[in-house]
Order: C-alpha cells, then structure tokens, then sequence
C-alpha cells in the first residue's frame, strides 16, 4: 500500500476516497490515521458546528468496552455479531471479549473497502477464539445472517452489537424492521445493544450536522431516545434501561458523568 501525506494507508485503486465514508469520518474524530481528504473535510465541517461529535465518538467506544466486558463476564455470552464495526481502533470487541473467554467468537460487519483490508490484517483472533470479517450491508439483513451463520452458532446466544449503524437507516420504521429482522434470528437468551446519536442536548447543532451529513451523501440521522428505546420492543432491558451513553454503568461511580448526545441500551431476548 502506499501512504499519504497524513501517514493514512491507501487502500486499492477500486476504492474511491474522494468520496466520505462514516467509517473513516468517525476514525478521524477518535484521533486515527485511517481516513482520507474527503473525510476529514467532512469531520470537520461538522465540527465546526457541532464541537460534541468528538467527545460523542470517545464516549460511544468506552460504552462499548464496558457493553461487552458486562455481556462477557456477567451475561456468559460466548458470541458477538457486530454490525457496522468501523475500522480498527483500542479494545475491539473481540479484544474485550477474548481477554474473558479466550474462546468467544466474533463476527464483524461493514461494507466499506479500507474497513475490510484493515479488519483483514488487524482484527486476529485469539487461539481458542474466532474473528471473522463479513463484508456486508445492514441494509441487507439476511445477507449479513447468512454471512454470520458461518462462523456464529445460531442455536446459541448471540449478542447483536449495533452501534452508530441503525442512524445511517434514514427511514426509522425501516430501522426498526432491520433490527427485527436480526432479533428474531437470535435464540432466547441473545442481547441486543444499540448506541445511536439523539438531538435533545444539542438540537440546532445535531441537526445542523444531520444535514451536512445528508447533502454529502453519508446521512446519519439522530433521533429522540424515545425512538432509541423503541428499538427495544418485546426485549428485556438491563438497568439503567435507555440513558445516555455516558451514564450507561460508568467505571467510576462517585460522579454522573454529564449527558451526551447519543443514547444506549443493553437488552436480552426472553
């Protein structure tokens, strides 16, 4: 590969980077290499009106350590199915995961081509473990459950990791049936975890960036965590139920940690 002038890898030439891809924008905010022009023109245009977003993407990549160290350790779930992973960044969920139960196997999914040469040549897996790489569109559930049927045991609990990817769904009734369509391929005893941006915090900014995001052809919408919590339907969530990702179980108890604009929540299937 050869390597820009910011030290960013180039991925192949059927990639095209004049174009913005989420996954790199969000790279760029949490501080990585692996991003290009097109994206860091677009991370900071929102930025510029949304300063948030940076300390929103650091947030959303704790509360998913502490997710799966609490699905690993205290739920038992020995399988993750991680949809919309991103590129490759400090305790992957298979790092968190395999550092509990050397034998926990991961699937990660995304569509995007500098996401796969990375997962391809980063994401290793423990001896004992397994992490696989499924190149894939949310937007095709039953693509991503056949994928994931080759290397994740369906007849077992399974935890469905779902992070910054159902806003990328603009239709919310259309997220809410991708999501169920996922669910109801789980056994009971499966844990659904969702983090997606709201606009409650900071409405005129978040939207002001919903719209960058649409008119440069990457939207991500954010909605009302009353629409985050409804993607918890018919499931059993765990306390604190629906908060803001910040305040989901904090390592350090002694403050609340202040509200973000983006919400979570962990839930198991009866």
């Amino acid at each position: 590969m050869n390597v820009d002038s910011m030290g960013c890898a180039w991925p192949p030439a059927s990639l095209d980077t004049s174009v913005p891809h989420s996954a790199r924008v969000w790279n760029y905010w949490l501080g990585g290499k692996d991003n290009f022009a097109a994206d860091r023109a677009l991370g900071d245009q929102i930025v510029e009106f949304f300063p948030d977003i940076t300390d929103i993407a650091r947030q959303s990549r704790q509360f998913l350590t502490r997710a799966v160290r609490y699905l690993a350790a205290e739920a038992g779930i020995k399988q993750f199915l991680d949809v919309g992973t991103g590129l490759p960044t400090a305790d992957n969920t298979h790092e968190v995961a395999q550092r509990i139960n050397p034998y926990a196997r991961i699937v990660y999914v995304d569509n995007d081509s500098l996401v796969l040469v990375h997962a391809r040549a980063l994401l290793n897996s423990s001896p004992e473990g397994v992490t696989d790489y499924l190149d894939a569109d949310v937007h095709d559930p039953g693509a991503v459950l056949r994928g994931a049927k080759r290397s994740l045991d369906f007849t077992e609990p399974i935890a469905l990791m779902m992070f910054g990817i159902l806003g990328n769904v603009v239709d919310y009734d259309q997220a809410r049936t991708i999501l169920d369509r996922l669910v109801s391929a789980l056994p009971s005893g499966s844990y659904v975890v969702v983090n997606d941006g709201t606009n409650i915090i900071n409405p005129e900014a978040r939207d002001e960036a919903t719209r960058i995001s649409i008119k440069a052809g990457t939207p991500y919408i954010a909605r009302h965590p009353d629409q985050i919590a409804g993607f918890f339907q018919n499931l059993e969530l765990v306390e604190p139920g629906v908060v803001s990702t910040s305040q989901w179980r904090p390592d350090t108890a002694a403050d609340t940690p202040a509200e973000v604009d983006v919400f979570c929540g962990v839930a198991r299937k009866p």
